[in-house]
């Protein structure tokens, strides 16, 4: 709206006043400001766009930055304490290292081996709590020692969980030994982490993929025949 003034004589008062006059302008966008408007939106949508992309490839790098983490965290804890992680105990001797140390609650029965069964890697039970409260008292994992049951197990960069448990045919198909374990990773991801790490196969080498479902930690029993994006998965590797 354009706003004009006028000038007319009032001979009433014998003087000039100025009347402001509004005017409306009819007149619609040329063809170059329409373009300039096209630029500008495919600019912000692009922008978007390359921005989701950032934050997707970001989330596959920290989720291989924890499966390294664990890694990292296991054998790091048996050399210093010539022990495995949450096979480590009694109780009383590990409280009785001070420190973050006088909160774990949990211990394992220092026989060699790590017992977390394949339903047991993101319900814990077995010695799975005392793995993850072992390594955050040990500073090798950020988080609370304390923290017992499911809360002990960090999450993901795909709001699932992290956990590890022993091999067997059960999980994903691979041999005996011991796998860290994804919950909740979109297709489009796993298919990502298999390609950087592996072999891009979800049934075979280091990296294996359950199918799972959306809100559900699922138990890594059987791989998949592929990855398909619209589904989600746990993703585990050999430790």
């Amino acid at each position: 709206m354009t706003d004009l003034y006028t000038t007319f004589y009032n001979p009433s008062d014998n003087q000039t006043t100025f009347r402001r006059l509004h005017m409306r302008s009819n007149k619609g966008f040329t063809l170059v400001e329409m373009a300039i408007v096209l630029v500008i939106i495919g600019l912000l949508l692009g922008g978007v766009l390359k921005g989701q992309e950032l934050i997707e490839s970001s989330k596959v790098k920290k989720a291989v930055n924890d499966l390294n983490a664990v890694s990292a965290a296991y054998y790091s804890y048996q050399d210093r304490y010539n022990r495995i992680p949450g096979d480590d105990g009694p109780l009383a001797t590990l409280t009785a290292r001070g420190g973050n140390w006088t909160t774990v609650t949990a211990a394992g029965n220092v026989n060699g081996i790590l017992a977390i069964t394949p339903a047991q890697i993101f319900a814990t039970g077995g010695e799975a709590v005392a793995f993850w409260q072992a390594v955050k008292a040990a500073g090798f994992i950020a988080g609370n020692p304390a923290d017992a049951a499911v809360t002990a197990l960090p999450t993901n960069a795909f709001q699932g969980l992290i956990g590890i448990g022993s091999n067997t045919t059960a999980v994903t198909g691979m041999g005996p030994g011991l796998s860290v374990c994804l919950s909740q990773v979109p297709g489009k991801a796993a298919a990502q982490m298999d390609a950087q790490l592996d072999d891009r196969n979800p049934a075979t080498g280091a990296i294996r993929a359950t199918l799972g479902a959306a809100g559900v930690n699922t138990t890594p029993v059987g791989a998949a025949a592929s990855y398909n994006e619209d589904n989600l998965y746990s993703v585990c590797r050999s430790l």
